[in-house]
C-alpha cells in the first residue's frame, strides 16, 4: 500500500475516532449578546441590579397589557431564533447555552398562561419591597452624582404607574378569584402604611436627601430637597396612602380563607409548573411530599444524638423549646453585636477556606442589617454584587428585636448566605469570563440554594460547630428545608391550612412560633421555591458521594468545588451530566 493512501487512512480514522472540538459559532454568540442586551432593555431594574446604568432613569410597567405584549414577543423572538441554530453547528458550551436559554423561555413563556399577575403584592416577593430598598440610597441604585438623584426621581414616576396598575390588577383578582389570604394581606399592611405615614424627612423614600455628597454644590442641594420632597408630599405618599386603603378595606374584605394556591381552577396545574421551575426536575409533588417526610425522620434521628451529648433529659421537642429559650443564646442587647458575631465567624473560617476551595471570588462582601421598614418579615438573605465588582455582595441580617435574638444557629447561617455558600456562587458566575453575559446573571434555585445548603454541612471542616448547640443549629437548618418539602407540598397539593402548616414546623423545629409563621406565609405566597433547597443539596450530595466512591485516592474535593461552581448555575439535570463527564474521564 502506498504511504499516501497509508497517510489517508490514518487521517480518516482519527477523523472517526476522535472528532475534533468544534470551535464557536460566531453568529451564535452574537444573538446570546442580542439577547442579553434586549433583556436589559425589557427588563431595566436587572440591569441597575448588575451595575448596568444605562437605563437608570427609566421603569417599565410591567403590569401594563403593552409591556405583556412587548415582553411575550421578546420571548418568541428568540426562542425561534436559537431553534434556527443546528445544534451540531455549536460546540459543548454553546449548546450548553442553547438548551439552557430554551427551557428559559420556554418557562417563561408557559408561565404567561397563569393568573400571579393579579396578586403583584404580597408581604415578602413583591415589587414595592424592591423598591424600598432601591429608595434607602444603599442598595443597587446609585446616588453619586447629580444625575444619578435626577434619574431616580423620573424612575419614581414610572413606579407610580406601577403602584396604580398594581390597584388595577387586585381589582381584576377580586372579580376573577384570585387573590391573596387574608393573613397575608395583613402582614402587607404595617409596610405600605410606614410608607404612608412617616413624616416625610423621616421617611424612607428622602433617605438619597440625607447622604448627599460632599461635593455637591449649595444650588444643587437645595434643589434637589426641594424637588424629592415635593416628590414624597405630592406623590409617593399619597400613592402608598390610596394603595394601603384599598388593600385595609377591599382587597382585606375579599381576601380568601384558603391557604394553598389549589384554592384556585389552574392552581394544581400551576403548582405543577412552580415545581418545574424551582427545582429544575420533573418530580411530581406527592413524591417530594414522601421524601421531605423521610428526610425528616432521618434527621430527627441525627438530632436525638446531640440531645443525648449535652445531656438533656427530655424528649426531642422539648429539646426544641429548650433551645427557643435558652438564655445563653439569646445573648445580645445591642444589633450591632449579632454584625460583630457574623464577621469574627469569616475571620474564624479564612485559615480552611483554601484548603476546600481552590476557585475563589474576587467580589468583597459586607454583612449588613435588614432596613427598618422591611424587617419584621424578611427573613435573612444575600444581595449580589455588580458585575464590575465596585457593589459588594451583602448578606442582610434582620433584628427585628435584638432581645429575642437566638444564635443557635448563626454559624450554620453564615456559611449558606456568605461563605462559602451564596457569595461564593453568585460571585464566580459573574466573574467568569468564559460564560455568555445571559449566564453570567442566570440563577436556578435547585442550584443556589442547594449549593449553599450543601455548604452548611461543610461546617466542621472549616473550623465551625464546635459547639454542640451550633452543630444542632446546622441540623436545624437541614430540617427546616426537610419540612419545607412537606409544608410547601401540603399547602399547595393536599389542602393543608396554614395553621397545619405551622404545627408540623413547630413539632419538627427549633425556631420561634413567630419565626416559623413568617416561614409558613412565605411558602403561600411563593409556590415551589421552597422545595429548591433540600431537591438541589441532595442531588449535589449525591454526586460527591459518586465521585468519592469512584475516584477513591484520586478524589480531590477542591476539584470537586471547582466543577460545581465553574460553569456557573446549571438546571439539575445538566449539572449531573457535566459532574458524571469528570468522573467517567
Amino acid at each position: 500500500m502506498k504511504k499516501s493512501v497509508l497517510i489517508l487512512f490514518y487521517i480518516l480514522f482519527l477523523a472517526c475516532h476522535f472528532p475534533q472540538t468544534k470551535t464557536h459559532n460566531a453568529a451564535f454568540d452574537t444573538l446570546l449578546e442580542d439577547y442579553f442586551e434586549g433583556s436589559l432593555e425589557l427588563y431595566r431594574i436587572n440591569a441597575t441590579y448588575i451595575g448596568d446604568e444605562r437605563y437608570n432613569d427609566t421603569l417599565p410597567n410591567f403590569l401594563s397589557p403593552e409591556f405583556e405584549l412587548k415582553e411575550k414577543n421578546f420571548l418568541n423572538h428568540y426562542k425561534d431564533k436559537l431553534v434556527a441554530f443546528d445544534d451540531n453547528e455549536l460546540n459543548k458550551e454553546q449548546l450548553m447555552s442553547k438548551n439552557i436559554l430554551l427551557r428559559e423561555l420556554a418557562l417563561e413563556l408557559e408561565g404567561k398562561a397563569f393568573h400571579t399577575d393579579l396578586m403583584p403584592i404580597n408581604q415578602m416577593w413583591t415589587f414595592q419591597l424592591t423598591m424600598g430598598q432601591l429608595a434607602s440610597a444603599k442598595g443597587a441604585q446609585p446616588f453619586k452624582t447629580p444625575q444619578d438623584y435626577r434619574n431616580w426621581l423620573v424612575r419614581l414616576e414610572g413606579y407610580l404607574a406601577w403602584i396604580r396598575s398594581a390597584e388595577d390588577k387586585m381589582r381584576m383578582g377580586i372579580e376573577k378569584g384570585y387573590v391573596l389570604p387574608k393573613s397575608l394581606i395583613v402582614k402587607v399592611l404595617p409596610q405600605l402604611e410606614a410608607m404612608a405615614q412617616t413624616a416625610v424627612v423621616n421617611h424612607l423614600f428622602y433617605s438619597p436627601v440625607k447622604q448627599m455628597p460632599e461635593e455637591f454644590t449649595s444650588k444643587e442641594k437645595e434643589a434637589f430637597k426641594t424637588a424629592y420632597l415635593s416628590m414624597l408630599e405630592n406623590q409617593i405618599i399619597p400613592a402608598y396612602k390610596q394603595l394601603h386603603n384599598f388593600m385595609a378595606t377591599e382587597y382585606l374584605e375579599a381576601g380568601r380563607e384558603s391557604s394553598g394556591f389549589d384554592a384556585f381552577p389552574d392552581g394544581a396545574k400551576y403548582y405543577d409548573y412552580a415545581i418545574r421551575v424551582y427545582t429544575t426536575t420533573e418530580m411530581d409533588a406527592d413524591s417530594i411530599h414522601r421524601l421531605g417526610l423521610s428526610e425528616v425522620s432521618r434527621i430527627r434521628g441525627e438530632m436525638e444524638k446531640v440531645r443525648e451529648k449535652v445531656g438533656f433529659e427530655g424528649d426531642l421537642n422539648a429539646f426544641f423549646e429548650h433551645i427557643r429559650t435558652k438564655p445563653e443564646l439569646i445573648p445580645y442587647s445591642d444589633p450591632q453585636e449579632v454584625i460583630d458575631n457574623f464577621n469574627s465567624m469569616y475571620e474564624k473560617i479564612k485559615p480552611n477556606v483554601d484548603r476546600l476551595f481552590s476557585l475563589q471570588p474576587e467580589t468583597p462582601f459586607e454583612i449588613r442589617r435588614v432596613e427598618a421598614f422591611r424587617e419584621a418579615s424578611a427573613a435573612a438573605h444575600y444581595n449580589s454584587g455588580s458585575l464590575d465588582g465596585t457593589r459588594p455582595g451583602i448578606f442582610y441580617v434582620p433584628i427585628p428585636d435584638v432581645k429575642q435574638y437566638n444564635v443557635y444557629s448563626d454559624e450554620d447561617l453564615f456559611l449558606h448566605e456568605a461563605i462559602p455558600g451564596h457569595h461564593f456562587q453568585i460571585s464566580l458566575q459573574q466573574e467568569n469570563q468564559d460564560l455568555p453575559d445571559f449566564r453570567k446573571n442566570l440563577s436556578y434555585s435547585a442550584f443556589s440554594e442547594g449549593w449553599a445548603l450543601y455548604t452548611e454541612s461543610l461546617g466542621e471542616e472549616l473550623g465551625l460547630y464546635k459547639d454542640p448547640y451550633q452543630f444542632f443549629g446546622m441540623l436545624g437548618a437541614e430540617m427546616h428545608r426537610a419540612v419545607r418539602l412537606v409544608v410547601d407540598t401540603g399547602l399547595h397539593a393536599k389542602g393543608w391550612t396554614r395553621e397545619q402548616a405551622i404545627q408540623f414546623s413547630l413539632d419538627n423545629e427549633a425556631e420561634s412560633l413567630a419565626g416559623i409563621t413568617s416561614e409558613i406565609e412565605r411558602y403561600m405566597a411563593n409556590p415551589g421555591q421552597a422545595l429548591s433547597y433540600k431537591i438541589g443539596q441532595l442531588k449535589i450530595r449525591s454526586l460527591r458521594k459518586k465521585a468519592e466512591e469512584a475516584m477513591g485516592n484520586q478524589f480531590d474535593i477542591r476539584i470537586f468545588h471547582q466543577k460545581i461552581l465553574e460553569s456557573g448555575a446549571l438546571p439539575l439535570s445538566i449539572l449531573e451530566r457535566k459532574i458524571n463527564d469528570w468522573i467517567n474521564n
